[in-house]
């Protein structure tokens, strides 16, 4: 199997002024203009690197924040309830941007190796995402940097993104790093999908078969980060015969406890998602062993446990009326969140660190999404909310506006 890793940028002495570097260059240059600039870039972004003021700390324009002088001065000052249809995007790229390892993916071009280089449309979304966290890590603190270029290719890959209008943050992280995976996946040609039934092994043996042959066709410095894998047990009443299915996953949308509850905590929601379940009347399943159609019990666990956690707070329900939003204070751990209890096999890598939020305040027919991230360099806490970006306190994180909450692995993930 592969070894994960972590990319850090190398520590070098600071840069000359890059007029000079230039004219040092150009004695030996038999080098292709690509070759220069991939050098170029490479010495800007190892100047960002040992500068104190480039920390990621850009702010992000609101493509969509154009007609805000059109409004009265007392509504064009509430960006909450207008002009905001694109911070969906911008609190889901701030996330991203302080994802470590994501982040210095990019910022050493490690990507370039993974594109798959048989057509332009195939790599553009990468080339521009990576672009944009290379603009938003070499930008001063306060600069407000477009990303146009990166809208351009995302509306391409997903063309539900077209327009302005305001979308559900989850899903547009879930496009994006499906789109991000295509790019970059390791894997040229894919194999044919195999039925090999794998029902007479252990489970623990039967989950590592399936990840095994999730990766002969999925195989990506994204998913390395971002996809852990999920075991679904039936079992019939009848006969306790016991099925499991094993699932590759990118996030876990957790239910929020009914009210009644002095306290919701992020634990009573992962109780909730892996808590047995009946299927009965409508739901029975069809039992392997009976065959026929049985009442059974429903379990989830974690069977691999990915390095960057993404939980999603179930805040939006749809009815035929209306949909309607969950304001519930849910209290998460910023640090040591210890999910042992929800794996399927023992292991003592389940022990998780936050380091982003993205959140969604107001109402499902006015919100407005914002990021708290913490940094990768500095370890401090900042609001992000699109073009504007200012320090907070760690005591300030928890909200009841948090919907997606990332968290990174505070050690080593077990190999399978």
């Amino acid at each position: 199997m592969r070894t994960s890793y972590t990319v850090t940028l190398p520590e070098e002495p600071p840069a000359a002024p890059f007029p000079a570097l230039a004219k040092e260059l150009r004695p030996r240059s038999p080098l292709s203009p690509s070759l220069l600039l991939s050098t170029f870039v490479g010495l800007l972004l190892n100047k960002a690197k040992n500068s104190k003021s480039a920390q990621g700390l850009a702010g992000l324009r609101n493509l969509g924040n154009t007609d805000i002088h059109h409004f009265p001065p007392t509504l064009s000052s509430c960006p909450t309830l207008f002009c905001t249809p694109l911070c969906f995007m911008n609190s889901i790229l701030q996330c991203l941007s302080n994802t470590r390892e994501l982040r210095d993916y990019c910022l050493q071009r490690l990507y370039l190796r993974d594109l798959s280089h048989s057509s332009r449309a195939h790599t553009a979304l990468m080339e521009e995402f990576a672009k944009l966290i290379q603009t938003i890590w070499t930008s001063s603190p306060n600069d407000v940097v477009s990303p146009s270029e990166f809208k351009t290719q995302i509306q391409r890959y997903a063309p539900r993104f077209v327009g302005y209008n305001q979308q559900d943050a989850q899903e547009f992280l879930r496009f994006l790093l499906d789109g991000l995976h295509n790019e970059v996946n390791r894997v040229i040609a894919r194999p044919k999908s195999n039925t090999e039934n794998l029902d007479h092994l252990p489970d623990d043996e039967k989950g590592r078969q399936m990840w095994r042959k999730y990766l002969e066709r999925e195989d990506s410095r994204i998913g390395d980060l971002f996809v852990g894998q999920l075991k679904s047990s039936l079992t019939c009443t009848d006969c306790g015969y016991c099925s499991t299915v094993f699932d590759p996953f990118w996030d876990l949308s957790l239910p929020i406890t009914k009210r009644g509850y002095p306290e919701v905590t992020l634990m009573d929601c992962m109780r909730l998602f892996t808590k047995e379940d009946v299927l009965d009347g409508d739901e029975k399943p069809t039992c392997c062993r009976c065959r026929a159609r049985k009442r059974c019990i429903k379990k989830f666990s974690i069977q691999r446990f990915p390095k960057i956690l993404v939980l999603h707070l179930k805040r939006f329900s749809e009815s035929r009326i209306r949909t309607s939003k969950l304001t519930a204070f849910v209290n998460f751990p910023l640090r040591d969140l210890d999910l042992r209890e929800f794996a399927s096999e023992n292991t003592n890598h389940a022990v998780y660190n936050l380091y982003a939020v993205s959140n969604h305040s107001g109402t499902t027919m006015g919100g407005h999404y914002t990021a708290y991230c913490r940094s990768p360099v500095t370890g401090e806490w900042h609001t992000f909310n699109d073009s504007s970006v200012s320090p907070m306190s760690s005591s300030q994180v928890r909200t009841s506006d948090a919907y997606l909450l990332f968290y990174e692995l505070a050690s080593p993930p077990s190999r399978m």
